[in-house]
């Protein structure tokens, strides 16, 4: 299965807006092994570093910074297939939050959305499946932007979001960011997404319609079921990981649930070139650096919720990673502050 899921549909707007801004598309796609007909191909296959030359390419050919919210504000509702219309017809906020937190893979797979409860808020939380480098800020922008355009359709603009969150430091355009995004936007906050009125999560909305959603609902789980069949052996099993991640499960146990032998399953992982050593490892750091740059749990309660018994052993495979400690890492996310938890 090919490494990235994204409908051409978007690189389409992507390549239109570019034209808008007076950049020569036809260039800029040739730059990346792709034509303008090969865009039309819904079918056409887009690998990751494809993708992230085609961004970089167009942050550095128009010079536009904000490249990313000039994006999401194009991406809406109907842009998202049948995942856009199952959430316009969502009986509630709440169930449209849970629907795009199962379903975004089937839209990108750039990024994971969680449904959290935080220090008394209500987040939708936005974090990358793989490191994007360069890329990350404007591909978190536009997808933001986009899901926030879906609910603002669905409440028909009576539910507006209480602030928009990105982790990365405030840009030169953080004012056109609070004039596109239409609410509060706060940079340095160590998580990317934004909050929802609490208060109106379960109130019913006059879009609402159970038959469709229903209808819509079924098939975007045939297809979610069908993608999980494609998708390669350590995709299905770092994807296990994570939805376990509070209690990862043992090799023996994660064979069961995909009906094979552990030798199996070992010889399966082996000839994609890993193991499930590897995977569990790559998990454990990609939610270290997560939890540590979000800033609510302590050095201890990560450690502790990855898995590890002893705190001197997750200090150790952090400073493999990342080469430095999770203290050390933590006080460079707030910008060399203190961090108020040992480690």
């Amino acid at each position: 299965m090919h490494d990235l899921i994204l409908p051409m549909q978007y690189v389409r707007q992507i390549s239109s807006l570019v034209t808008d801004m007076g950049i020569d598309a036809d260039a800029w796609l040739a730059r990346s092994q792709l034509s303008q007909a090969q865009l039309q191909e819904d079918e056409m296959p887009l690998s990751l570093a494809q993708f992230c030359r085609l961004v970089e390419d167009v942050l550095s050919c128009t010079a536009e910074p904000a490249f990313g919210l000039l994006l999401g504000e194009r991406l809406i509702v109907n842009t998202h297939g049948l995942l856009g219309y199952a959430a316009m017809n969502s009986t509630n906020l709440r169930q449209a939050a849970h629907l795009i937190e199962r379903y975004i893979g089937l839209r990108t797979s750039l990024i994971n959305v969680r449904l959290q409860e935080i220090a008394g808020e209500t987040r939708l939380i936005f974090s990358e499946t793989t490191p994007l480098g360069g890329i990350s800020h404007t591909v978190f922008e536009a997808v933001i932007l986009a899901i926030k355009n879906v609910l603002d359709f669905m409440t028909l603009g009576s539910c507006p979001l209480h602030r928009i969150a990105f982790a990365f430091p405030s840009p030169s355009y953080a004012d056109l960011a609070c004039e596109v995004c239409k609410c509060e936007v706060e940079y340095e906050q160590g998580w990317n997404g934004f909050v929802l009125p609490t208060a109106a999560l379960d109130q019913p909305l006059k879009m609402a319609d159970a038959a469709s959603f229903r209808d819509a609902e079924q098939i975007l789980q045939r297809e979610l079921d069908k993608l999980s069949t494609e998708q390669s052996m350590s995709a299905r099993v770092r994807r296990v990981m994570l939805e376990k991640q509070h209690g990862f499960p043992s090799l023996n146990l994660t064979a069961r649930l995909f009906h094979l032998t552990p030798r199996t399953l070992h010889r399966r992982l082996q000839a994609e070139g890993t193991s499930f050593k590897a995977l569990l490892e790559e998990v454990r750091h990609r939610l270290a650096v997560e939890h540590l740059k979000s800033g609510h749990m302590s050095v201890e309660e990560i450690a502790y919720s990855l898995g590890y018994t002893d705190l001197a052993n997750f200090r150790r495979a952090f400073k493999r990673w990342q080469q430095q400690s999770p203290s050390a890492f933590r006080n460079a996310q707030r910008g060399g502050h203190p961090p108020p938890a040992t480690g």
